[in-house]
C-alpha cells in the first residue's frame, strides 16, 4: 500500500479491530520524513496486552520515541515540535482507561481537542469504529460504544484528513492524503 505525506495537520484514521489502521498510520508517519513519536495510551494489565503491544513494538520497528501516558494528554502534546509526527495509538484506548476510571469522558475530549489545537506537530490519531456491529448486551459495553461514537465524530470534526481502513485498505472519507 502507497501512503503519500500528510496534506493536514491532524489525521484521524479509523477502523475496525485489526483493520490495518495501526500499520496504516505507522506508515503515514514515516511518509513525512520527520522525527516519529509514538503516544502509547494502553495499559499493560495483562498477558495478552503484553504480546499486542510487543507485536506493535516489532510492527512499528526502529527510529519511533516512545511516550507512555494512558490519559494526560496535557503530558504527550506539549512535547511534540514542528519538526515532529506524532502518532497516538489510539484513541479507543485512551478513551476506554478514561471510562473505567470513571473520569468526566466530555471534560477529558474537550482537554485532548484543545490540545491538539496548542500541538506544534503533525498528528495522527488511530481510532476504532465501533458501531458498525450489533448492540452490546450490556450497559457499560453499550455506554462504551456511545462514547466512542461521540469521540471519534468529535475527532473527525477537528480533523484535516480521516481515513476510513478496512480489510488493509484505506479509504479517504474527508480531505486528502
Amino acid at each position: 500500500m502507497r501512503v503519500s505525506t500528510l496534506s493536514g495537520r491532524v489525521t484521524v484514521i479509523l477502523g475496525g479491530a485489526a483493520s490495518g489502521k495501526s500499520a496504516f498510520a505507522e506508515q503515514t508517519c514515516v511518509s513525512t520524513g520527520k522525527n516519529r513519536l509514538y503516544w502509547a495510551t494502553s495499559q499493560i494489565l495483562d498477558e495478552e496486552m503484553q504480546k499486542k503491544v510487543s507485536r506493535h513494538l516489532v510492527q512499528r520497528g526502529g527510529g519511533w520515541t516512545t511516550l507512555e501516558e494512558p490519559f494526560d494528554a496535557r503530558k504527550v502534546l506539549p512535547i511534540a515540535q514542528p519538526e515532529d509526527v506524532l502518532l497516538m495509538d489510539c484513541a479507543t484506548m485512551w478513551l476506554t482507561n478514561h471510562l473505567l476510571a470513571d473520569h468526566d469522558l466530555q471534560k477529558q475530549t474537550e482537554a485532548l481537542l484543545s490540545g491538539f489545537d496548542n500541538c506544534a506537530a503533525d498528528i495522527v490519531v488511530v481510532t476504532n469504529e465501533t458501531g458498525l456491529g450489533i448492540v452490546p448486551e450490556n450497559a457499560l459495553a453499550r455506554r462504551f460504544r456511545e462514547a466512542q461514537g461521540r469521540l471519534n465524530i468529535a475527532l473527525a470534526a477537528r480533523a484535516d484528513c480521516v481515513v476510513m481502513v478496512a480489510a488493509g485498505l484505506p479509504m479517504v472519507l474527508k480531505g486528502a492524503l
